[in-house]
């Protein structure tokens, strides 16, 4: 059996990366679950892409496991405490999306105040050609906007949306520094000073329905909600309530609780753009991804320092 384990579903370039180190491959923690005991003793190092728990029990099968390579930045489905408890290390795959993350933030927020589904579909459909009018919409440039988490992607949507001329507001766990930018202790007094607010928290139990019902209250019926983190990040229960009541002006996700199954209450709202979670999507940023997993792979194996450890 090899060293390296990789489980989840990979693209022929990764698999072809991984293989070419030598590692297995299974495509889900059942399957690493059904190997045979002798085989599972012997990985020393995970490749994981997937987003179920992968925790204590399962950490305690692989006996000669040393490292977890996350294939993502987002690590909340490996618990980074029982690891580090086991003498395991952690990695994920910061940097490398924060571009693409940040575009689609600002292209989700583009989409839903100018319209553009609505507006194709006006093209579309023959009505432009029919001498229909298309309803004017919102402005974005020179708004205010929000960012819920001011770390690597927050930041970089937040110097995209000044190079729109906003007026920058941001929360996080302490004030950081800024070109000038607005720091708000609290997450209801954020979303009362903007209208937009951009959700880049990081998930896990800490950030669960950090964007509350009292903070989407607070962005009120203009406003735009857009999330690029977690779905567990915001309560979608009090989201739905606000857009069907009309309390908020609309929202842009890419990010659902319980996904891909989405709520069927979201596609019957025209004032909500939907992702299917593809903001680091590129065929070039998921390469650079499953580069840097192989690359804190091999460091672990040659006792090398890991090139980008969580724990």
């Amino acid at each position: 059996m090899s060293e390296i384990l990789a489980i989840g579903s990979y693209t022929e370039t990764d698999l072809a990366g991984l293989r070419e180190m030598g590692a297995r491959v299974v495509a889900s923690l059942d399957e690493m679950r059904g190997l045979e005991e002798a085989e599972r003793g012997d990985v020393r190092a995970v490749a994981y892409k997937g987003h179920h728990p992968f925790g204590a029990e399962e950490m305690a099968l692989l006996p000669a496991l040393g490292v977890i390579a996350n294939y993502g930045v987002g690590h909340d489905a490996i618990d980074v405490e029982a690891a580090g408890a086991a003498g395991v290390r952690v990695t994920n795959t910061p940097e490398v999306l924060n571009d693409d993350v940040a575009d689609l933030a600002v292209a989700m927020l583009l989409m839903q105040q100018r319209r553009m589904l609505q507006g194709d579909a006006h093209v579309r459909s023959g009505a432009w050609a029919g001498g229909e009018s298309f309803p004017l919409n919102r402005k974005v440039s020179g708004r205010r906007a929000g960012i819920m988490g001011l770390g690597r992607i927050g930041r970089d949507i937040a110097e995209r949306l000044a190079a729109f001329k906003m007026e920058i507001h941001y929360h996080s766990r302490s004030e950081k520094e800024t070109p000038g930018w607005r720091y708000h202790a609290d997450p209801v007094d954020l979303a009362g000073a903007v209208d937009y607010l951009v959700v880049a928290l990081v998930g896990g139990p800490e950030t669960e329905n950090y964007v509350s019902r009292e903070v989407i209250g607070a962005l009120g019926t203009q406003g735009v909600l857009i999330n690029i983190s977690r779905g567990s990040t915001v309560d979608e229960a009090a989201l739905l309530d606000a857009l069907e009541a009309g309390r908020l002006g609309g929202a842009g996700l890419d990010v659902f609780e319980g996904e891909p199954k989405v709520n069927p209450r979201f596609r019957a709202l025209e004032t909500v753009v939907l992702q299917p979670h593809q903001g680091s999507g590129t065929r070039e940023t998921r390469a650079a991804m499953g580069r840097l997993q192989r690359d804190n792979i091999a460091a672990f194996l040659a006792g090398r320092a890991l090139p980008t450890p969580v724990n």
